[in-house]
């Protein structure tokens, strides 16, 4: 198997020293900079650079740059999904996002994993665990979702936030570790 292929299949595979890997990774960075670089009025031009990088464009995606990603080919964004600046996708495996969800600025989506031992670190191994946000979500500036996570539907994650387990669905969660605070009763009238 190839490492692009180990990665896919959630393997250890050479993220780093594989050459393959390395000019992938180049060439998202070249889109990512004619992005990032784009007059933010012309909207033509920005829609045509993130459709470049993700292989698609996403229906009514407001994206507010810069924006960063590894491949850009495992991100799966629905509809209605905001973006804010500075937001970051390591996508060796595939982050999704599901449609009108929130996320706030310096936001990070990791999906690799490094081993322990420094030997085979050294080495350039890691793997790479998908990523899965449900419908209706908002995350507050900064927060941080590692490896293998599973957010559901209608969730709030809070500013700052590292989330390192799976969350449920109409859950508002905090702090570092991310722990649930309490439920969301999406039936209630805030707006009084």
């Amino acid at each position: 198997m190839t490492n692009e292929e180990k990665m896919k299949a959630g393997m250890w595979y050479d993220a780093n020293y594989d050459p393959l890997m390395q000019k992938k990774r180049r060439e998202v960075q070249y889109s990512l900079q004619q992005l990032n670089s784009t007059d933010p009025r012309d909207i033509k031009a920005r829609e045509e650079a993130f459709a470049n990088i993700l292989g698609y464009l996403p229906d009514a995606l407001d994206l507010v740059t810069p924006f960063y990603c590894d491949y850009g080919t495992n991100v799966i964004l629905e509809n209605n999904v905001f973006i804010n600046l500075n937001c970051y996708f390591m996508d060796g495996a595939e982050i999704s996002i599901g449609s009108h969800t929130f996320i706030g600025p310096s936001c990070g989506f990791y999906t690799a994993a490094h081993p322990m031992t420094y030997a085979y670190r050294n080495q350039g191994y890691e793997k790479a665990l998908p990523i899965f946000v449900g419908k209706n979500c908002w995350f507050g500036a900064g927060v941080m979702v590692l490896p293998g996570v599973h957010i559901g539907d209608g969730c709030v994650i809070a500013a700052g936030a590292v989330v390192t387990k799976d969350i449920p669905e109409n859950s508002l969660a905090a702090g570092v570790p991310a722990r649930i605070i309490r439920h969301i009763d999406q039936t209630a009238e805030e707006l009084k």
